[in-house]
């Protein structure tokens, strides 16, 4: 035992840190008196010697307190050697009697008789120093105690330092923070972190040491899971703990320096985004469906989906088709709060014409799910004017609502092609009636009835389009897939595929065009006659426009590309087949004065803008002091040149007045575009007096807003609508977007219309990239073997993030 006390004692104290703090020559010396006084509580166990048996039958004689020591006994003989049977039996009585009292004997607890060794109770003592020391060396239990071998290393520690960050999930968008660390001999001030630190959810917290091999971290609360590194290994000589943050908690790191690192941290959840409509859904160009709508999100919404499904349908009727979701066209990349549309011609469904309830849902990268409210509506449909198109269509919708009507839809066939020699001369229509009433007659199954109805629909467009209706699905697939590609941000090469598919589509379309007005000629004489100041839309602008879109999408404007594809879907659809291809003079007259006027007006901004930053840069050194007298006297040509281009505005809006008379449309209420250029007119005025008061930075936006309803205004005018430019919510008709990028350049409103501006920034910075760098700034800060001026640069690199 005392031995043991010796040993415990040299441990506790090693664990302690003795020979820490005790010079290396004096090491030795101390290490021979725990040696000697080893060897001296251990020397009576070499005279240790066991029992013998005589010793151990008294011993249990004695414990178990049985009279006549029957134990012992049992090594007891028979006293005399004559074979007596009497004697023997008797002897044999004897033995069985004493085998019986000792089968349940009583060994008894062992008797050390410390106490009289130990009269103190030091024992105790070094028991209790190794139990609270074995929690104080936690992970250099092993190095401390072979530190009192070690007679010619230093006695302080090696140096170390601990660096921790937080790094956020990338889809919040937020950079890393760079938490306080800690260098060997450098104090950790009490309460250096006592408040909580505010990360989103699903942080990862990363805390390195250098120079240590093990870090003691406590958590506090159930709000950290540990997680696998995510990448290349740590630098050699580092240890590194990553954590996931799931709710709030605290973090502790014991062992460095003079107290314990402290971090806490409050999570910040992520919020479910909200999207609702912001008017009823419409019907523009061609019957196609327009949606708009509003979303929010604290970090970004990334998808969004309009939900379909029957009203009222029939009681027992058994549906061939169900509407597939229609995905939403999102205003930007990720977006925050902003006002989205989506165009989408579903006139080609089986259930266009039927009474629907419409519910748009959107969804963040963390998987929360916002949901409007539910809307009703009746899907556009297509007009056909040929009679027998419009009766396939029609029994083609009831086949898809109810596959039970397959028998009245198959009379209805036969009936259709009685006397083809009056009502269907074309022998290519004929047939197809035949080959659609022999498909749904012979349909086995659900499949077989669709494939049925969809050929209805086939022979319904080829009456009513002829050669028109291939050119024209083909334009409208090239059209989806570039759209989609532009969604999902594809590469160089297969936008130019894409692209390229639309040019030749397009191509096809208007020779397909120009030959059924050719064959059509008495078509273009039903409409009004052309005047000489027509303005012809040529192929060549369509493709133009096209080549601006690649370009757009190549240098990273994936945005402006989409607007500019809906805005040439927007063209094609105001195309009206009986003139040719030929547009009013005022529609295109009008579009190219507009362009004009929002490349002026992002010219004025931009200029108001440089010139209100001089200005405050010379009143911060002091200098160019204006007088209160003459406030407007710095921006005086600004404002002029504001006025020119209102009047400019002024002159247009007359002209569209002048032409609407002409016309014999009247003087009836103003149109969404007319609303969004009188909007633009009141900006512009608001402009001109801030710049008359001096007002730089009110100008920009008032200016900023003027940009952005010429834009939808212009829009309109594509469309060949009155107008098609709708205001926020709050009816300011602002962009929800700040007045100024993320370098503190105004925003180009209208840069999908003007690309002569400088100022360009690219949609999205890459992330990436950004995170590359940090960490490989982490990892040469690390490196404790580089000069200590490098790590100090770095280090103040860092703690800018």
């Amino acid at each position: 035992m005392r031995f043991a006390a010796a040993v415990g004692l040299f441990v506790a104290l090693s664990w302690a840190g003795l020979w820490a703090v005790m010079p290396p020559p004096a090491r030795p010396f101390v290490l021979f008196l725990f040696i000697a006084l080893a060897a001296y509580a251990g020397a009576p166990l070499l005279r240790l010697r066991g029992p013998g048996r005589r010793a151990i039958l008294r011993r249990l004689d004695r414990v178990s307190g049985l009279p006549h020591r029957p134990a012992s006994a049992l090594d007891d003989e028979l006293g005399t050697r004559r074979e007596d049977p009497v004697s023997r039996a008797l002897w044999d009585a004897h033995r069985a009697r004493l085998l019986a009292e000792t089968r349940d004997i009583a060994v008894g607890l062992p008797s050390p008789r410390l106490v009289e060794h130990d009269r103190f109770a030091l024992r105790a003592l070094v028991l209790l120093l190794v139990i609270a020391t074995w929690f104080m060396a936690e992970g250099e239990r092993t190095k401390r105690v072979l530190l009192a071998f070690d007679w010619t290393g230093p006695a302080a520690p090696a140096p170390y330092r601990i660096d921790a960050w937080v790094t956020p999930p990338a889809y919040t968008g937020r950079p890393p923070l760079l938490l306080s660390g800690v260098r060997s001999g450098e104090p950790v001030a009490e309460g250096r972190h006592a408040g909580p630190i505010d990360v989103p959810a699903g942080s990862v917290v990363t805390i390195r040491a250098t120079g240590l091999s093990t870090l003691a971290l406590r958590m506090r609360g159930s709000g950290f899971a540990e997680v696998a590194p995510d990448g290349a290994a740590p630098p050699a000589g580092t240890t590194e703990r990553r954590l996931k943050i799931t709710a709030s908690g605290q973090l502790a790191l014991h062992d460095v320096g003079d107290a314990d690192l402290v971090w806490s941290f409050n999570a910040v959840p992520d919020r479910a985004p909200t999207i609702a409509m912001t008017r009823t859904p419409q019907t523009v160009g061609r019957n196609a469906l327009s949606l708009a709508y509003r979303l929010e999100d604290d970090y970004g919404v990334v998808s969004a989906e309009a939900g379909f499904r029957l009203k009222e349908p029939a009681p027992g009727a058994r549906p061939l088709y169900e509407l597939p979701p229609l995905p939403l066209a999102l205003p930007q990349a990720r977006t925050r709060s902003g006002n989205g549309e989506t165009v989408k011609d579903l006139t080609d469904h089986p259930f266009a014409g039927a009474k629907v309830q419409l519910a748009l849902k959107a969804r963040d990268d963390a998987g929360n799910e916002g949901v409007s409210e539910t809307a009703d509506l009746t899907l556009p449909q297509r007009a056909f004017t040929n009679p027998l198109a419009r009766a396939l269509v029609e029994q083609r919708r009831m086949l898809a609502l109810d596959a039970g009507c397959r028998l009245h839809v198959e009379r209805a066939l036969d009936a259709l092609a009685i006397g083809p020699e009056r009502f269907t001369p074309d022998t290519a229509i004929y047939l197809g009636l035949r080959t659609a009433y022999w498909r749904l007659a012979a349909a086995r199954d659900d499949d077989g009835l669709r494939e049925a109805a969809d050929y209805l629909w086939q022979i319904a467009v080829r009456i009513e389009d002829g050669e028109m209706a291939d050119a024209e699905r083909e334009l409208r697939a090239a059209e989806d897939a570039l759209r989609q590609a532009l969604e999902r941000g594809v590469g160089e090469d297969e936008l130019k595929q894409l692209t390229d598919n639309l040019r030749q589509a397009l191509d096809r379309f208007m020779r397909e065009l120009a030959e059924e007005m050719r064959r059509n000629p008495n078509r273009q004489a039903e409409n009004r006659p052309l005047d000489r100041n027509t303005r012809v839309l040529r192929p060549q602008d369509l493709q133009a426009m096209i080549d601006r879109l690649e370009n757009l999408a190549r240098s990273g404007s994936r945005d402006a590309a989409q607007r500019m594809l809906d805005e040439l879907q927007a063209m094609l659809d105001s195309l009206d087949r009986s003139r040719s291809g030929n547009m009013a003079e005022g529609d295109g007259d009008a579009i190219d004065r507009l362009g004009d006027m929002i490349r002026n007006q992002q010219q004025l901004r931009d200029r108001t803008w440089r010139e209100g930053r001089e200005q405050r840069d010379r009143q911060r050194r002091g200098e160019g002091n204006r007088s209160p007298s003459e406030p407007g006297q710095p921006f005086g040509e600004l404002q002029q040149g504001q006025e020119e281009v209102r009047r400019q505005l002024d002159g247009l809006l007359d002209q569209l007045n002048k032409m609407r008379r002409d016309q014999g449309d009247g003087e009836g209420g103003e149109g969404d575009g007319e609303q969004a250029f009188g909007r633009a007119r009141d900006a512009m005025r608001e402009a001109e007096r801030q710049l008359g008061a001096g007002n730089a930075d009110g100008a920009v936006g008032s200016q900023g807003r003027a940009i952005e309803n010429l834009r939808r205004g212009a829009q309109a005018m594509a469309r060949g609508q009155p107008g098609s430019g709708r205001p926020n919510p709050d009816g300011s008709g602002q962009s929800s977007e700040t007045d100024t990028d993320p370098l503190g350049r105004p925003r180009s409103a209208g840069r999908d219309l003007d690309n002569d501006s400088r100022d360009f920034v690219p949609d999205a910075v890459d992330a990436q990239r950004a995170r590359r760098v940090l960490e490989e700034l982490r990892r040469r800060l690390g490196d404790a073997e580089r000069p200590q001026i490098e790590l100090d640069y770095l280090e103040r690199l860092l703690k800018g993030f």
